[in-house]
């Protein structure tokens, strides 16, 4: 071999060695590549988690303050509608009269206008003498045989229930014959 070919040949070999070092390092490259696109997607689907999170919580927030408002505004609309009535009674309270007839009248118009505002609302009274017994509806406290009456039917009411729509608000106290 002349010395071209010895100092050529130690070159082809200096490259064939830093040939498969390249290779080492360009396996050694991707590696941490794929690693690093799985940490980044980890990443990003725990940043969307944790933005999730808050947005919930936001949620949670925002609805339980709703709530709590639509439920102060709904008080004061029915305590709107009772108020005249307070004012009549507080009147009729004050009142210094002697007629026990007039009295009596102005008491009975505050309690037809109070009735007038639970309708307005929306609430029933319900338990009458001679309903029939319903234990969803009525507490029956007492219960008596009466002949005259049929089986389970309300012969006396002690306390009037009250439902707002299907919502049963009060059962009817009652005493139940047979």
């Amino acid at each position: 071999m002349s010395k071209k070919e010895k100092t050529t040949a130690p070159e082809q070999s200096e490259q064939t060695e830093t040939e498969p070092e390249t290779a080492a390092e360009t396996e050694e490259v991707q590696a941490p590549t794929a690693e690093e696109k799985l940490q980044a997607e980890l990443d990003a689907q725990k940043e969307s988690l944790l933005r999730l999170a808050a947005e919930y919580d936001n949620y949670r927030k925002r609805t339980t303050r709703e709530k709590e408002e639509l439920n102060s505004v709904c008080k004061c609309a029915v305590v709107t509608d009772i108020l005249p009535v307070i004012d009549n009674l507080d009147r009729a309270l004050s009142n210094q009269t002697d007629n026990l007839e007039e009295y009596k009248k102005g008491v009975e118009m505050i309690g037809k206008q109070f009735y007038e505002t639970l309708k307005k609302l929306g609430v029933e009274d319900f338990g009458a003498v001679g309903d029939a017994f319903d234990p969803n509806l009525h507490n029956a406290v007492m219960h008596i045989e009466d002949e005259n009456l049929g089986e389970n039917v309300i012969a006396a009411v002690f306390n009037k229930g009250y439902k707002l729509g299907e919502k049963v608000i009060r059962p009817a106290m009652v005493q139940v014959a047979n």
